[in-house]
C-alpha cells in the first residue's frame, strides 16, 4: 500500500475518533483513556507514512504534545477541564506541526468559548441550579476537525 494512502486513511481514522470523542463527551461527560490512547498511538504510523524523521521533527512534536499536556493539566487542576480533555488535546498535538498545533489550540479555544456560552445560556434558560458541565471534548474535536478539513479545502490555493 502506498504511504500517501496510508496517511490519508490514518487522517480519516483520526477524524472518526474525534467525532466519536465529541459524541461520547456530550452523552457521558467523559473521554475514555482507550480512545485517547488510540489517537496517540495512531500518530506513530502517521509519522512513518508522512516520512517524518525521528530527529528533529518527531522529537519536536512529542515535546509540543508534552507542553500541551502540561498547559491543560494546569486547567484541569483549576477545575476548568476534565482529565480526558487534557489527554485528548495532547494526543491530537502529536499529529500536528508546532505551528498547526497553535492553530488547533486557538480554534479549540474559540469553539470552547462559544460552547460554554451556549451551555450556560441553556442552563439559565432551564433555570437549573449549580454549575453546568461543559462537554469540552466537542470543542477539542472541532479544533482538530477544522485543522483536518483545511488539508482538503486549501489544496487548490
Amino acid at each position: 500500500m502506498d504511504a500517501t494512502l496510508i496517511m490519508e486513511v490514518l487522517l480519516g481514522l483520526l477524524a472518526i475518533l474525534l467525532v466519536v470523542a465529541a459524541v461520547i463527551d456530550v452523552r457521558t461527560f467523559t473521554i475514555s483513556n482507550r480512545l485517547n490512547l488510540a489517537v496517540a498511538a495512531l500518530a506513530i504510523p502517521f509519522w512513518w507514512s508522512s516520512g517524518l524523521p525521528l530527529w528533529p521533527n518527531i522529537a519536536v512534536q512529542v515535546g509540543i504534545a508534552l507542553m500541551v499536556f502540561a498547559l491543560f493539566a494546569a486547567a484541569f487542576y483549576a477545575g476548568m477541564m476534565g482529565g480526558g480533555d487534557v489527554k485528548l488535546a495532547a494526543a491530537i498535538a502529536l499529529w500536528f506541526s508546532p505551528a498547526t498545533t497553535l492553530k488547533f489550540i486557538v480554534l479549540m479555544s474559540i469553539a470552547g468559548g462559544v460552547l460554554t456560552l451556549v451551555v450556560l445560556g441553556l442552563h439559565r434558560l432551564r433555570r437549573k441550579d449549580g454549575r453546568p458541565q461543559i462537554p469540552y471534548g466537542v470543542a477539542i474535536a472541532f479544533g482538530g476537525l477544522a485543522i483536518l478539513t483545511q488539508r482538503f479545502l486549501n489544496q487548490f490555493a
